[in-house]
């Protein structure tokens, strides 16, 4: 079940019980944190000091990885204005992973969600790396 499919099925945003289970909550470790730690598995292909990268849970493409700061931003705005050197370092990490993978060559698409509308479910930045197939449109046309 996605995030946003259990959250759904509760009352959504603002459900406390649901914001302390993914770390949307001021205190709270995120999901990326609780993986760093090993409270929760998860399949690591990547990590130095300042990054992660984690192969998704639900992925949208035959590649999709997440690369993931081990500090803590809400988005990529928030780490676009405190440290660009480290939203450099994803994007850094992001290529190497589709060199790695075998989608350099063929494209690949980075991607950053940021706030619901926009499809962000945990709000620790994290960077996209899609590719493995041709990828489709980002969104319908209005």
């Amino acid at each position: 079940m996605s995030v946003r499919a259990f959250r759904a099925g509760r009352s959504a945003v603002g459900d406390p019980f649901v914001d302390s289970l993914f770390g949307m909550t001021e205190g709270e470790p995120s999901l990326f944190e609780r993986m760093m730690s090993g409270e929760i598995p998860a399949e690591f292909v990547h990590h130095d000091e300042r990054t992660i990268a984690i192969r998704d849970i639900n992925p949208q493409a035959p590649v999709h990885v997440l690369v993931v700061p081990r500090k803590r931003y809400r988005n990529a705005a928030e780490l676009a204005g405190d440290d660009p050197e480290l939203l450099a370092e994803l994007f850094r990490v992001a290529a190497n992973i589709a060199e790695s993978e075998g989608i350099a060559e063929s494209g690949y698409r980075l991607l950053f969600n940021t706030n619901e509308d926009a499809g962000q479910t945990v709000f620790h930045v994290h960077l996209h790396v899609l590719g493995g197939r041709q990828l489709g449109a980002l969104a319908q046309q209005v």
